[in-house]
């Protein structure tokens, strides 16, 4: 994928050098969960990792991995909470979305992320089921991704 101009920020393939900056705007990882930490160096070694950023650094990073019953799986959204509101999410879902190399593209989020809800709603994502047993008492909703490589799904 290549640098695309998105207005106000770039959205790119992140270089394996970056893992640690895209640490720094992860709220997790920030805490010091360093598994968190390991995802994003795999991730961006593995290529599986695109930032949004701006003259000011990253403002987020989207991962989509292809082990989801040989699918595309959005495994990880994060956007920087000084970049949230401005669009970030929902242009790296697309961008996501627009290199996906599976016929399917899906997400999830637990049911207490009403903010993750409404972007994949305004971006067209499709609630498809409900999972419960993976964090008590917080069921995880999966979404399928209603536009993808130009196709619609149902």
């Amino acid at each position: 994928m290549d640098a695309v101009d998105r207005g106000e920020f770039v959205v790119r393939r992140a270089r394996e050098s970056e893992a640690d900056r895209l640490m720094g705007i992860d709220t997790v990882a920030v805490e010091g969960d360093d598994d968190r930490r390991a995802s994003i160096r795999r991730w961006c070694r593995q290529g599986l990792a695109v930032v949004a950023e701006d003259a000011s650094g990253p403002l987020g990073y989207c991962v989509v991995e292809y082990t989801f019953f040989g699918q595309g799986f959005v495994t990880m959204l994060m956007v920087a909470p000084s970049a949230r509101g401005r669009g970030v999410g929902h242009r790296l879902l697309s961008a996501v979305a627009a290199s996906c190399t599976t016929l399917k593209l899906f997400t999830s989020t637990n049911v207490s992320n009403q903010p993750m809800q409404r972007l994949l709603q305004r971006a067209g994502w499709c609630l498809v089921g409900l999972l419960h047993g993976l964090d008590e008492g917080d069921p995880e909703l999966f979404y399928l991704c209603g536009q993808q490589n130009g196709t619609m799904h149902p």
